[in-house]
């Protein structure tokens, strides 16, 4: 997902930089980007670029791509972390807090919404009808984005045989993702030195072409001090986060149990968090694991409509982690029959902490230190190796997700022939016209309502 134009020869241009940016007037935009942040990491990439290079001029081409391709290298999704990256360059550790938070927070709010609306009205047939469209998009989408990440990552029968392999551990194997993801970490670090041109980065973000004016952050801008590595500063913050994570997990734990819904939702996200190469697919099937196979807090059909609602908010796909934690609580009654929304709200709100609090870390404990090291083989290799394998895991989520929606029943109960006509027109619509995202699901979604309306 390249967000840079093809080099161009670089534009003069005489106006000056732009004035000092306030606080206030930072926290406006990154509250405004919040609710407009549609289109999947590509897509708040763009609107990033177009919003803070081309018409503010906050930071240059070169700066903004600088800290992409670091944010690129994290587990995590990357365009919340290269907002709180630019928020942290302009005002410091809270101007990083705050872009980062409000990049979240419009579509948690949108999701507990959202998903309150489906757990409780989701028998209602023109509820049943719109989601009966969307899971075959959904299916659709998740090919896509195996296909994509593939084309941007299998460069050679090296990353071609570790997909393949991935495929095979968690398909036939049954293998947990976090294992897959680690052999693949250790194939990426010795392949790396014993054939490093078959690891090289692929798909990554180059160099500036292009020039849209002076910057505040430009590129011969000194780093600012409070960016420069600091023992000191590591440590506090280190310290910081590590106390952000152990008080709620320790008061979860000594007030309701380790074994409470709660409490192994706060840890099981906690991993999550860490298992995000690659993009939210490659996540999902080790949220599917958990979520579904392992702790019970959802369906197979719940997981696939969540998916859906994920994709039409603003924010990261990640926050799919909000309707699985919502549908959670809410199913298991954390609060009690009489407070099922609070549990879902709660729950909701607990696993995005505990899922996003990782990525403000690594921004800003890493930010100084690893930002010199995105083009070093030896910390790159590791993560070509994780990308490839994650190719499998997805096609692996696109079968699970296809047999679902195809075989609702199971094989003994016949093939959904309008689920799969739906399906075929979705991955017409994105792979043949490269359609919109958001587009495709809405339209999904009125073709399944229409199909309901008349089968009734």
């Amino acid at each position: 997902m390249n967000t840079a134009a093809s080099p161009v020869a670089p534009v003069e241009d005489s106006s000056p930089a732009p004035h000092s940016v306030g606080l206030w007037e930072a926290f406006a935009f990154w509250l405004k980007l919040g609710f407009i942040s549609f289109g999947g990491p590509a897509g708040q990439i763009a609107i990033m670029h177009t919003e803070l290079v081309e018409r503010r001029r906050w930071i240059s081409e070169k700066r903004f791509l600088h800290a992409l391709n670091y944010c690129m290298l994290l587990p995590g999704p990357e365009a919340q972390q290269l907002a709180t990256y630019i928020g942290w360059l302009l005002h410091r550790t809270w101007g990083g807090v705050i872009a980062g938070a409000l990049f979240v927070l419009p579509s948690l709010f949108i999701l507990i919404g959202l998903s309150w609306v489906y757990v409780a009205f989701g028998d209602v047939p023109w509820v049943a009808g719109l989601f009966y469209g969307i899971k075959p998009a959904v299916t659709a989408i998740v090919v896509q984005a195996a296909h994509r990440i593939g084309m941007r990552t299998l460069k050679n029968n090296w990353l071609w045989g570790i997909a393949a392999a991935s495929f095979v551990a968690i398909f036939a194997l049954k293998l947990p993702f976090p294992v897959i993801v680690a052999a693949a970490a250790l194939i990426g670090y010795i392949g790396g030195r014993i054939a490093p041109d078959r690891f090289k980065a692929g798909g990554g973000h180059g160099k500036a072409g292009r020039s849209f004016g002076p910057a505040l952050i430009d590129d011969d801008t000194p780093t600012p001090a409070h960016a420069r590595f600091r023992w000191s500063r590591l440590a506090a913050v280190i310290a910081v986060g590590a106390a952000l994570w152990l008080v709620p997990m320790g008061l979860l734990t000594a007030v309701l149990g380790w074994s409470h819904t709660l409490t192994q939702m706060g840890w099981f996200f906690t991993k999550a968090a860490l298992m995000t190469f690659g993009g939210a697919y490659a996540v999902l099937p080790y949220v599917y694991q958990g979520a579904v196979s392992h702790y019970g807090w959802l369906t197979p059909t719940q997981m696939i409509d969540g998916l859906a609602l994920g994709e039409t908010t603003p924010g990261p796909l990640i926050m799919v982690v909000a309707f699985v934690g919502f549908v959670g609580g809410y199913a298991k009654a954390v609060f009690g029959p009489e407070a099922l929304f609070l549990a879902g709200a709660v729950a909701a709100s607990l696993v995005t902490w505990f899922t996003f609090l990782p990525s403000f870390l690594f921004i800003l404990a890493g930010g100084p230190l690893v930002e010199s090291t995105h083009d070093d083989l030896k910390f790159t290799a590791p993560l070509t190796a994780i990308t490839a394998a994650v190719v499998g895991v997805i096609l692996n989520l696109a079968l699970f997700f296809g047999y679902h929606v195809l075989w609702p029943q199971g094989f003994a109960g016949g093939f959904d022939w309008g689920s799969a006509a739906i399906a075929l027109g979705a991955a017409l619509a994105l792979f043949r016209f490269k359609a919109n995202v958001i587009h495709v699901i809405l339209v999904c979604a009125l073709v399944g309502l229409a199909v309901k309306i008349l089968l009734v």
